[in-house]
């Protein structure tokens, strides 16, 4: 079974590489979460491909200052929360199932209280 998890993880690291990559380019898909799970599957999958991605300039320039603070300037946070809002208004506007506009609109309210209630916010220039 180990044999069968540790390529999966890996397989799924690099999946979620790209798309994070390429969410740099296309404002549709998050980088920043889709690095995080890069992190998660190569810590589980495999060692060398762990260092070597926290080695690299984009895990630098979009997690590091996050993960070693814990925290987020309101510059970044604003600009984070104003793309995901505008991302999931979309939906919320093509969606016609009430149910639907309710979820989309819970996971608004949730992403809201979550990086303004609970991800710290960094003093200016103190995590990028």
């Amino acid at each position: 079974m180990k044999k069968l998890v540790k390529p999966l993880f890996i397989a799924l690291g690099f999946i979620s590489l790209g798309l994070g990559t390429l969410g740099i380019f296309l404002p549709i898909l998050p980088t920043t979460p889709l690095y995080l799970l890069t992190v998660f599957c190569f810590a589980r999958g495999s060692t060398r491909f762990h260092k070597w991605f926290l080695s690299t300039g984009l895990y630098k320039k979009h997690l590091e200052g996050f993960v070693k603070t814990r925290s987020m300037t309101m510059k970044k946070k604003i600009a984070v929360c104003a793309l995901v809002t505008a991302m999931l208004a979309v939906g919320m506007y093509f969606s016609t199932p009430v149910y639907a506009r309710v979820i989309i609109a819970a996971v608004m309210v949730f992403h809201w209280y979550l990086f303004f209630f609970i991800i710290k916010t960094a003093p200016k220039g103190a995590a990028k």
